[in-house]
């Protein structure tokens, strides 16, 4: 016992705990004083070779310490950005399962935070500010014939509009019972949006003769004023430019005087950003007298081809912009046009906490956005130019490009708008320009959208290792070409209706008044939005006749074939996916991960067991001090290992006396007691609460077993007995258990001894069969060489010898047959068995005797009904010994 080193010693190598440490083999059958000995003798040599080991160890790590952090931390950055398209991935479905969870996880992750970013930068406040601003420019009647922005149809319209609710809509100097506003709230529409600097007027003009008059009304019309365009502008000064010289409506300045935006209107003509500009004022009477002045001026004439009302407010309760642009157009027929733009944007974003939440969001986004574009830039670098090919990484290159791009355009918002705040506060008498950014901002707003729209789809790329969701690819990519082909049928036909709608129907349809309204129009049509009666009143005979021939050709036809294309590649689509099997089931991958838990929890509660049992049973001589061989022998028998059973019991010898006294017993069961809480606790966590110990990788084993030898039951029983009695061990299993898979091992040999003696008599007969094979087409040989030598004899004499040949070797074949099968019957080792593993091949040599008899009886026939046709048995007999 004094040779054996100290529990102390030994404590310190195993505080992790114990069972997880290095085991010897449970079945070695060593005893107590042997063991001693042995472990005297290791101590001594280990100790030499220690100091050795250290300095050689100290100068490896020394001389592969950098090799060994470099070559961590590029372990660590591939598995960062480890894919599917960068990994080994289809020779190893385990690292395909967890690379595709991997990365579905981050995604969903990624998904999430620009879900959160864009529901962040819009809400349904937005939409009412734009209703109630609408309403009140657009919807507000004149007082003197009732007319509305949206019904304008002169220049006489517009003057009214702009004298009454224009001017009463920008400006709300009075309340509602007349009282006069303070000089605080002046400046605010609707009490709560203020009025950023001063609304301004602008028009744009085309000078005269740009157009031609025919020659025949030459002498009539002197004045030509075109459509407009860019190039025909009139820049000239008009009006009392000369009395007024500082009045800015009567001069011409160009876009990038005004910094100006250019404007696409409903004419489809884009209008610049130059033009003649006025100003309003800050109050209500000054703008009246300037509306004024320039309705007695003038300042809309023959030339002016558009007029533009621009303007900004800014409401601080929902901290929210609406740039409004009305705009009226007055087209080369005369008339007005009116139109508009109304948008409301967050150019302040950041105010409140939930604004620096979304700040935070972005700076996540823009982590993951460097991301994307490393585990791109690795894909690439791997698959080169075929990493094109694929649609979904057109489409993460997509995503990461718009995202780039907003990411730019946000910084450079939030400067644009500071620069412009900050202008806006040193003189608000001045024009607050927003129209250009707020025109990138609805942009930059679209954008976003397009961005989680891909997003959104990109999620197909993650979950298609389901069969269920590859369908809709699936159809789409099978039936492409036929789609393709029908395309181009549709819209030859489609083409054709616009066409003849436009030409029939442009000059008094609003809806075919050019291509292509006439071609969305038609599509409607398809949904059954159309009105039949405006066709008609156009054309009492075309009109329907074009509806009938539209719904025929397009309808019913071309739609169904459409239809009919889809469905039927869904068919197949569907009857070839319920033949095959997913990639893998994601629910079977983490039902065996549970599983995987649930067994380990089983082995820490078995072990748990174990040593309480331990505790109540190896004290032998009830003195209620457990020395370290009844220890050892107790838990020898339970399948554990020596390393191990010294662990258990130096971890709790804290006196290192070999001894476990009472209170150091009681300290045992103390923590044993606490780790069975703590089990109990994961239990019932992992919903695992109705397994018992012993049910786990022993249990298992034992039905692998039943399932191999259906004969050994018993052996079975007994060994799950002592197994479940015996506990279990950490890499091994119990000595009981061994025996039982000794046995096993024994008869399955045996078996497949039995096996290989009767694989053994089928070669050799085999053997024998191909010596019979070559006797026999020796003799076929020497009876086609008796045909063909013996010339002198007669044919009465042939047809004699080749009877006798013929019967004689029929003769031999019947006896070695007959021979041949008693054998095989006699030589079978185990009866039936051995029977029926020569049948094969007697039935082999039945065939090849038949075919031979046949062959000899047909011979004789014709030997007997033609002697002279020796000359065809001699090609026959070649034949039959070539076969």
């Amino acid at each position: 016992m004094s040779n054996r080193p100290g529990s102390a010693q030994s404590r310190t190598a195993w505080d992790d705990g114990y069972g997880d440490g290095i085991r010897n083999d449970p079945d070695l059958g060593m005893d107590s004083e042997g063991y001693m000995a042995g472990q005297s003798r290791s101590a001594k040599s280990s100790s030499s070779q220690m100091v050795s080991s250290t300095t050689e160890l100290k100068s490896k790590s020394s001389r592969s310490g950098g090799k060994g952090v470099l070559s961590f931390f590029t372990r660590g950055v591939r598995s960062l950005w480890a894919t599917r398209q960068t990994e080994e991935t289809k020779t190893n479905r385990e690292l395909y399962v967890k690379t595709t969870l991997r990365e579905l996880i981050i995604y969903i992750v990624f998904l999430v935070v620009l879900c959160v970013i864009t529901f962040g930068m819009t809400s349904t406040t937005m939409y009412y500010y734009t209703k109630v601003m609408s309403d009140l420019f657009l919807d507000t009647a004149n007082s003197e014939n009732g007319g509305t922005f949206r019904t304008l149809t002169s220049v006489e319209d517009f003057w009214r509009y702009a004298k009454g609710p224009l001017v009463n809509g920008l400006y709300w100097e009075t309340w509602y019972n007349n009282d006069t506003t303070p000089p605080g709230g002046l400046g605010y529409i609707y009490y709560e949006n203020k009025l950023l600097g001063v609304p301004r007027l602008r028009q744009l003009k085309v000078h005269n003769d740009s157009c031609q008059v025919h020659e025949d009304f030459e002498s009539f019309i002197s004045e030509c004023y075109d459509s407009y365009a860019e190039s025909i502008e009139d820049t000239k000064s008009f009006g009392p430019y000369l009395t007024e010289p500082d009045d800015t409506s009567w001069k011409y300045f160009t876009e990038d005087q005004l910094h100006g935006s250019s404007h696409w209107g409903l004419l489809g003509v884009t209008y610049s950003g130059a033009g003649y500009y006025k100003d309003l004022n800050s109050t209500k009477a000054a703008s009246v007298e300037i509306v004024n002045h320039l309705f007695d001026e003038l300042w809309i004439r023959r030339g002016t081809r558009a007029v533009f009302v621009d303007f900004t407010v800014y409401n601080a309760n929902i901290n929210l912009f609406c740039v409004v642009r009305l705009l009226v157009e007055f087209p080369a027929t005369g008339g007005a046009i009116p139109s508009w733009t109304f948008r409301t944007v967050k150019l302040i974003r950041y105010v409140t906490v939930g604004d620096y939440f979304i700040l935070a969001c972005e700076i996540i986004f823009c982590l993951f956005i460097l991301y994307y574009m490393v585990e791109e830039a690795l894909e690439i670098k791997k698959h080169k130019l075929s990493y094109f090919k694929s649609f979904w990484n057109i489409l993460d290159i997509l995503v990461i490009i718009i995202s780039i791009v907003c990411v730019a355009f946000n910084v450079y918002r939030t400067l644009e708008v500071d620069a412009k705040l900050d202008e806006l506060l040193a003189d608000p008498t001045v024009y607050a320009d927003f129209e250009r950014l707020s025109y990138w901002e609805t942009r930059f707003s679209n954008a976003i959208a397009i961005a989680v729209f891909m997003a959104w789809i990109k999620i197909f790329k993650y979950i298609s290792f389901n069969k269920t969701m590859t369908q809709l690819s699936s159809t789409l990519g099978r039936c492409a070409k036929d789609l393709a082909g029908f395309f181009v049928m549709f819209l030859i036909i489609f083409l054709a209706f616009t066409q003849l709608g436009y030409l029939l129907f442009g000059t008094q349809v609003k809806d075919f008044s050019s291509f292509e309204n006439s071609f969305f129009t038609l599509f409607r049509i398809i949904l059954g939005d159309f009105d039949f009666h405006q066709l008609e009143q156009a054309n009492r005979i075309l009109g329907p006749i074009f509806f009938m021939l539209f719904v025929f050709f397009v309808f019913f036809v071309l739609i169904n074939m459409f239809l009919a294309i889809i469905n039927d590649t869904y068919s197949e689509v569907k009857s070839d996916m319920a033949n095959t099997k997913n990639e893998f089931e994601i629910a079977d991958y983490f039902k065996k991960g549970y599983m995987k838990m649930l067994d380990k929890l089983n082995f820490k509660r078995d072990k748990i067991v174990d040593i309480q049992k331990a505790l109540q049973s190896a004290d032998i001589n009830q003195d209620k001090q457990l020395d370290f061989d009844e220890w050892r022998q107790d838990l020898k028998s339970r399948g554990y290992a020596d390393g191990e059973i010294e662990a258990m019991f130096a971890k709790y010898d804290i006196d290192g006396d070999r001894v476990l006294d009472e209170e150091e017993q009681k300290r045992m069961q103390a923590d044993l007691a606490d780790q069975t809480a703590a089990l109990n606790k994961e239990y019932e966590d992992l919903g695992g609460k109705t397994d018992r110990p012993g049910t786990g990788r022993r249990s298992s084993s034992r039905v692998s077993f039943n399932e191999g030898d259906s004969g050994d039951d018993s052996d079975d029983e007994d060994s799950g007995t002592k197994s479940s009695r015996t506990g279990r061990t950490s890499n091994g299993v119990s000595y009981e258990e061994f025996t039982v898979l000794s046995r096993r091992v024994d008869r399955m040999e045996h078996s497949i001894g039995s096996i290989v003696s009767k694989i053994d008599a089928v070669l050799v007969k085999l053997e024998a069969m191909e010596k019979a094979k070559l006797k026999r087409r020796e003799t076929m040989g020497k009876i086609l060489d008796s045909i063909t030598e013996s010339d002198g004899t007669s044919d009465e004499m042939k047809r004699e010898q080749m009877e006798k040949l013929v019967r004689e070797e029929l003769e031999r074949w019947d006896s070695e047959t007959s021979v041949g099968a008693n054998s095989g019957r006699g030589a079978s080792p185990g009866g039936g068995s051995g029977h029926s593993g020569l049948r094969p091949r007697s039935r082999a040599e039945s065939a090849q005797n038949g075919r031979l008899g046949k062959f000899a009886a047909s011979l004789q026939n014709r030997l007997r009904g033609k002697p002279h046709d020796v000359h065809f048995v001699d090609i026959e007999m070649t034949g039959q010994r070539s076969s």
